[in-house]
Order: C-alpha cells, then sequence, then structure tokens
C-alpha cells in the first residue's frame, strides 16, 4: 500500500476550543510515517477527531496503539478508529482533484 490513511473520533464532553493543541501536535509529528493531519470537530457534539495520512499500515497502527488509544484513556473519551487502503480509491478521488492524490503522489 503506498497511500494508508486513518479515520479517528472521540466522543468527549470537551469543546476542542478548550483543549491546548500544541503539545499534542508536537508529539503526533514525532510518529514515523505520519504524513498530514486534518483536525475535525463535531457540529455541537463536542467530537474531536482526525484524518491522517500514513506510509505504511504498520506506522498507521503503531499510532493508533501507542497514541490514540492511550490519549482516549486519558481523556475518558470513546474512541473509534478506521484505516483505509488508499490505493483502492485513488483512481476515483484522482477524478475528484483529491488534495491526496496529486499528480506527483505515489
Amino acid at each position: 500500500m503506498s497511500k494508508v490513511f486513518v479515520y479517528a473520533e472521540y466522543q468527549v464532553s470537551i469543546p476542542f476550543s478548550q483543549i491546548d493543541w500544541v503539545p499534542v501536535n508536537v508529539e503526533m509529528k514525532n510518529f514515523p510515517g505520519l504524513k498530514s493531519k486534518t483536525w475535525l470537530s463535531g457540529v455541537n457534539t463536542n467530537s474531536v477527531g482526525g484524518f491522517y495520512e500514513f506510509d505504511s499500515i504498520e506506522n498507521a497502527q503503531n499510532y493508533i496503539n501507542s497514541l490514540l488509544i492511550p490519549f482516549a484513556q486519558q481523556v475518558n473519551g470513546n474512541l473509534t478508529v478506521k484505516l483505509f487502503d488508499g490505493d483502492v480509491t485513488k483512481e476515483a478521488s484522482t477524478e475528484m482533484n483529491s488534495p491526496f492524490y496529486s499528480a506527483d503522489s505515489n
């Protein structure tokens, strides 16, 4: 797989604006294989999540096990995580001008 995506969402009772994301971003950047991250904040739900791109399934799974699961336990939140094989959807995504599938990407 040349494209691996992770979708993660925490159900918590903390508004996004009340969390200091700077140290979280710093810690995330230390994980091998993390290519990009887009934060997501549920409208009127206090759910917090994100869409991540990784260079391999192994690095994505390590991120889930080492950061996402422990963080969910720390904030007493319910975590939903899904792994996606981005190669399967490459052609359709390219047709939609996805920024994850530019002409020079793998």
